[in-house]
């Protein structure tokens, strides 16, 4: 999450994405068995700027995907809201639509994020007596759409701040500190809230990106359960954007299919990137006690063996495959991350590698029209942070910080 301060001056807070070993998609629960998937944070951070005022309008601004809305707080509490407690989803969505100007029949999923937040914004602040006025900016170093949990960032970085706007949390910063992290029962509850955010937008999510960008380090889930991994490794990573957009929901469709077609090809498939998962689990474990090269070798071989078996599911894409033969090119190696079928991959970068030939890779990538990022994983989860603290470069796209 990105900034949060003491209230009634401006806060900000901030929140990692997450990549994961291969696509927890509920959907896939139906025929896959025990298996799991990890899943780690990014070091790319969504922040988001709260700053409460007395105007008696709430605003939110959201520059990665060009939105800026105002709403009156005297007409929002005037809104009957028993349509959020009652009701399926799809009804409630269609519902804060129409409250947020949107017509019904409006394709673009950007916009879902107007919805999740008055979703968050009325049921959380409703505890108040009266609706706070408020200015909300969010914006991300993380590109949207591509199956990186930029959603999952957005609504953690909304409940944590919401929450704490309302005092239904502490505000966990100190005098003299630049950044503050909330307590493991805080926490819970900021991971609660942000996943009816996820439910708004997605419809039916794990939860799995919600639980990285909230706690960061790495999780893994299993039959639906999510636990943290006590130790792990900091990885050099490039991420990489194909900028090839894909549908979740219709690569899930996809391998579905081609498991009820190919039922004895598919199930070994699976259960072998299990087996590379936990492999995968026990080799970070090892290098967080007594990194070695050999590790990173090791790392390798299971990113190739990995991705061969994507592409076996179906969700690969002419993209990444250019991705890996230019990574391979260059001595590394690469896999898709998300669902597939475009959007990003990641490589893994050695430690003995000489800063010249991470440089070729990035260019030659660039070349290609992908978007590249030279970031970490492991990255700490959600906090609040003192707007001083922040780069120039995150001040500037968030706005007055004053």
């Amino acid at each position: 999450l990105g900034i949060y301060h003491m209230i009634p001056r401006s806060h900000v807070v901030s929140s990692p994405a997450g990549v994961r070993s291969r696509e927890s998609h509920p959907s896939w629960r139906a025929f896959c068995g025990p298996w799991q998937a990890l899943a780690v944070a990014l070091n790319l951070r969504t922040f988001l700027r709260l700053q409460p005022h007395n105007s008696g309008k709430v605003s939110l601004r959201l520059p990665n995907i060009g939105i800026q809305q105002t709403w009156d707080v005297a007409r929002l509490q005037l809104l009957d809201t028993s349509f959020l407690e009652q009701g399926d989803l799809t009804e409630q969505v269609e519902k804060l639509k129409e409250v947020a100007g949107f017509s019904k029949d409006s394709t673009n999923h950007d916009c879902l994020a107007v919805p999740a937040f008055l979703y968050l914004y009325l049921t959380i602040c409703r505890s108040q007596r009266t609706l706070p006025s408020l200015d909300i900016a969010v914006w991300s170093e993380l590109p949207t759409g591509a199956g990186l949990g930029s959603s999952a960032a957005y609504s953690v970085c909304l409940a944590a701040a919401l929450l704490t706007a309302c005092e239904e949390i502490p505000n966990p910063l100190k005098d003299g500190e630049a950044t503050g992290r909330w307590t493991e029962e805080n926490l819970e509850l900021i991971n609660k809230w942000a996943f009816q955010g996820e439910r708004v937008i997605h419809g039916n999510p794990s939860g799995v990106d919600n639980a990285v960008s909230t706690w960061g380090g790495a999780l893994r889930y299993q039959q639906g359960k999510i636990s943290p991994l006590k130790r792990l490794p900091t990885l050099e990573i490039l991420l990489v954007n194909t900028k090839v957009p894909r549908s979740t929901k219709a690569l899930v469709a996809s391998v579905r299919n081609r498991m009820l077609k190919f039922p004895e090809i598919i199930a070994p498939l699976l259960a072998s990137m299990d087996a590379i998962s936990l492999e995968c689990e026990r080799v970070l474990g090892e290098m967080a006690a007594a990194p070695a090269l050999e590790h990173y070798l090791v790392l390798e071989e299971l990113i190739d063996m990995n991705q061969h078996h994507l592409n076996a599911l179906g969700v690969g894409h002419a993209s990444l495959d250019q991705l890996c033969q230019v990574t391979t090119a260059h001595g590394l190696h690469s896999k898709l991350t998300g669902a597939g079928g475009g959007g990003c991959g990641i490589t893994l970068l050695r430690p003995d590698l000489e800063r010249p030939e991470v440089e070729d890779t990035k260019q030659a990538l660039t070349s290609c029209g992908f978007d590249c990022w030279e970031t970490s994983i492991g990255a700490p989860g959600v906090f609040v942070h003192m707007a001083a603290s922040l780069d120039a470069s995150v001040q500037q796209a968030l706005g007055d910080l004053r």
